[in-house]
Formats: C-alpha cells, structure tokens, sequence
C-alpha cells in the first residue's frame, strides 16, 4: 500500500483551499493528480490560475462534466457550503470523497437548513458522513467513503476542548471563545470587508452570535458530554492572509486546576503527531504554524478563580482545511498519517 498511486481529482480547484490541497497534494508519494475541477476558470491551465503552479505538468482546469471519474479513486471537495452536497449525491459510489465544505459537518439535516438557510440535498449520505477531525475520529475515518473536515474554527476549537469535556474537567455551560482568523477564511470571492482598504490596518468581528461554526462546536460537544451544549462563539477577521487563533474562557469543575487540564491534553494527544500542548508559560502565535498541518494549544490559570484560559492556533488553510483534508485522506487510503504533511512553518 506504501507504494501505490492514488488518482485524486480536486473539485473547486480555483478557490484558496483547493490551492493549499494542490499544493500538498502535488508533493504527497502516493496522489497522482488527475483532474482539477473549477467550473469558472475551466479550459485554464493551473499555472494561469496560481502562478506558483507554473511548471509542475499539472493538468488544465476543467468543467465537472468533463471528468473521467472511472480514471479517479478519489475526490477532494473545496466548494462552498450548498453547493457541494448536490455535486457529491451525484459522483460514483467507486470513489472515496473528502469533502472541505461545511455540507456534511453537521449530523442534522434540520439544523443544517436552520443555519445555512436551505435543505440539504444529500441526506442519505449526510447519514454515511464521518466528521473528520482526524485525532478524535481516526478510526471511523478509516472506515470512511465519505468524510466531512471540520471547519477551521471548529478544529482550533474542538482540540483544545474535547479532552476536557470528555474528562468531566470544565463546565459545559459556561464557555467563551474568542476567535480570530486570516482573511483567507472568508474564501477567494471578492467581497467588500475582505478587500485590502477594509481589512487591512484593522481587526473587526463578523457573524456576532450568529456564526455557522457555532453549532458545528455545539455538536460535538455535546457529543462528548452527553448533554446539549451551547457556547458564546465571536469570530474577528484579522488583517493576515492565513492563520488562526482561538482564545477558550473556561469555568473549571471542583477540584480541577490549570495543571490538570494540561496533563490531560498531553495524555489526549501522546499519539497525535500535529498537536503540540505547550510547556507552563509559553504562549503560542500564528507565525509558530504558519503553512503547516500543526496545531498549538496552551493552557493558562485565570485570574480568577475556578476560571482557565486555553489557546489554540492553526493555519486555517492548513490544518484548518486542506492539510487536515490530506491527513485524512492518509487515513482512508492505509497511507501514514504524516505523508505529505511534514512541512515545518514558516518563520518570519
């Protein structure tokens, strides 16, 4: 299995995380790419599209209908939320699919329509669905035809959280998080607050109390603990292309201090090679992770008491999508869960 050649296609191949899955995909021993799909740019070549493809022999961009699914094992997914679930209902039942989209994140086809505002088209395979947050559902992933990635808030959230949750250690009803992400996140359509004038030189919330993540959040927790949950979620768009980091205010259950939560994420995450709990003291930043499939989470005691504060960064487009995309694909396909994914960050 070390040594085969998976075909993969890449649909929504012209979008910021379709890029990022690219350009992993294109150093992974194991993905040959066969078909890059953007419906937009479709007749380009890659390199038109992303001048930093230039020269790599991959193949033009070209309309869904043009495919030769029968030449592809696999499928990467980066289109928008409703319009990939009607996309994927149609593909062979041949392939294995992983989908960055938030189509099949959420469990509840009637909570889907709540917060994206439509029904969902594919609910017999929203049931088949695996949520892919690789460290906490690596077996299922195994097992998977389809896995839906987290959202990128959701995972930075979700890894500093679900350990104590699962552990009894803080109290479900009382959280706050505080997050912040590059400008990427928005995706590569223009809109007016992510043009260079509006989100430069600032930092602004977005989706106040209203954010689709939040109950992508609420589900598993709730999952872990066995009991509806429902958290005060406020994403900000910073003025960085890529990069994310979330701030957990946490009441701590009785007798449970900073140290403990620590000890736990350790023990959470001895087997997980992308996640990385810090020393006492150390502060993580989003220039520690930059262009990187690691995540970093913290934990510090609050000043006031029975109150903690952890912090998690990631790349969004990374971690938070493409590179958590291709560690699950690894663990799809039998692949070690670290090919292709290596990379350290960047710095400066």
């Amino acid at each position: 299995m070390q040594n085969e050649r998976i075909n993969i296609a890449v649909i929504g191949a012209s979008g910021y995380t379709g890029a990022d899955l690219i350009r992993l995909a294109i150093r992974h021993p194991n993905i040959a790419i066969k078909s890059l799909v953007a419906k937009t740019h479709a007749g380009q070549s890659a390199g038109a599209v992303f001048p930093h493809f230039h020269g790599f022999g991959l193949p033009n961009m070209v309309d869904v209908s043009e495919v030769d699914w029968d030449q592809i094992d696999a499928v990467f997914c980066g289109l928008p939320h409703g319009a990939a679930h009607e996309i994927i209902a149609k593909l062979p039942v041949h392939l294995k699919i992983i989908d960055m989209s938030a189509d099949f994140r959420l469990r509840d086809p009637e909570t889907y329509q709540t917060w994206y505002g439509a029904p969902h088209g594919a609910t017999e395979l929203l049931k088949q669905a695996v949520y892919g947050l690789s460290e906490h559902y690596r077996e299922a992933i195994k097992a998977a035809r389809l896995t839906a990635c987290p959202g990128c808030y959701p995972t930075a959230t979700l890894l500093a959280l679900l350990p104590l949750v699962k552990a009894g250690m803080i109290d479900t009803a009382d959280l706050i998080i505080d997050a912040k992400s590059g400008v990427s996140g928005a995706g590569r359509g223009l809109k007016q607050n992510t043009l260079f004038c509006e989100a430069g030189e600032g930092l602004s919330p977005y989706g106040v109390a209203n954010h689709r993540h939040a109950p992508e959040i609420e589900q598993e927790l709730a999952r872990a603990s066995g009991r509806q949950v429902t958290v005060n979620f406020t994403p900000h768009l910073a003025p960085m292309s890529r990069g994310e980091l979330v701030t957990c205010y946490l009441r701590l259950n009785e007798g449970i201090g900073a140290d403990d939560l620590r000890m736990r994420l350790r023990d959470a995450y001895t087997e997980a090679p992308f996640v990385e709990v810090l020393n006492e003291g150390l502060i993580p930043a989003t220039q520690h992770v930059r262009g990187s499939n690691y995540c970093r989470i913290a934990v510090f005691a609050d000043r006031i008491p029975g109150r903690a504060i952890v912090i998690s960064t990631l790349d969004n487009l990374v971690k938070g999508s493409a590179g958590q995309a291709l560690q699950n694909f690894n663990l799809m396909f039998g692949f070690d869960e670290t090919t292709g994914l290596t990379q350290l960050p960047l710095f400066p």
